[in-house]
């Protein structure tokens, strides 16, 4: 669906790291006016497209290397393409089952930051407003898993409106400051 509405690579990343506190202070001036909880680490092992990469290079999976091939050459680890995200636009979604079989559905509009992520893998800084109350009162609570299909343009409009002509009753976003999720303690 991502590919649809962009005419894009899409990538799929984790969105369960958050950018170190001492990160985003060496950092504030370049983040404007996202706090902290609105930042996170978009991350995956090399299967983001060479396009969304600033100066991708073909490397060997770290993790994998580690557990699978200790104090040797890389060989079946071989293979991932790496590099810092680029920044710009970005839309988060995904789609998917419940267990008594009910779609639903979550997206989200914000940017890849132009911050060094300081780590391995395909990875960048990315800022949502209001991630972290997203996260708690939709990704959690609604039970979506840490893998978010990721469109490098704003395509929220297009896929929130695809999903409600697919008949999804609950398609959730972020909502904005003072705007309460519906288990959200105002207090």
């Amino acid at each position: 669906m991502v590919v649809c509405a962009t005419e894009a690579p899409p990538a799929i990343l984790d969105i369960n790291n958050s950018v170190p506190k001492d990160m985003y202070e060496e950092c504030r001036q370049s983040v404007g006016q996202y706090a902290n909880s609105d930042l996170w680490m978009g991350f995956h092992c090399g299967n983001t497209s060479s396009q969304c990469l600033v100066q991708p290079v073909l490397q060997h999976q770290l993790i994998m290397h580690r557990l699978m091939e200790p104090d040797k050459e890389p060989d079946i680890t071989r293979g991932t393409l790496e590099g810092q995200i680029k920044s710009g636009p970005i839309s988060i979604f995904r789609i998917q089952s419940t267990s008594d079989a009910t779609l639903h559905a979550y997206v989200a509009n914000g940017e890849v930051l132009d911050l060094n992520p300081k780590s391995f893998g395909s990875i960048g800084v990315f800022a949502i407003s209001e991630m972290g109350r997203f996260y708690r009162h939709v990704l959690i609570e609604k039970r979506f898993p840490h893998h978010t299909a990721v469109a490098f343009k704003h395509a929220g409009k297009t896929l929130f409106a695809a999903c409600r002509m697919l008949g999804l009753q609950d398609v959730f976003f972020n909502r904005p400051k003072g705007v309460y999720y519906p288990t959200e303690n105002p207090f």
